[in-house]
């Protein structure tokens, strides 16, 4: 199991074209990957790889989310979509 916690800089939030992006990634792992907004629900998660459950979590600008992964490529697959999400998942970083 691998984890990591993160805030989301981009203007966007994980919403439309940047939640295809992170799924799109996601789905490119064998692991289980999870996601939680930590900042609206702790205890409400949804599958990195469904783009309805990634919306579902109406994750904003500045909100800070978990990324977990169970599986062979954990380490790998949270290492990866943390780097996009910090990257801005295809939009220019805002303050």
């Amino acid at each position: 199991m691998a984890e990591t916690t993160i805030e989301l800089r981009n203007p966007s939030g994980l919403h439309a074209r940047p939640a295809a992006t992170f799924v799109k990634a996601a789905t490119g792992f064998k692991s289980d990957i999870r996601v939680v907004n930590l900042t609206r629900d702790a205890e409400r998660s949804a599958a990195a790889k469904s783009m309805l459950g990634v919306l579902g979590l109406g994750v904003s600008h500045g909100h800070t989310i978990r990324i977990s992964a169970d599986g062979e490529d954990a380490d790998e697959a949270v290492r990866t979509l943390r780097e996009m999400v910090e990257a801005g998942l295809g939009e220019a970083i805002g303050g």
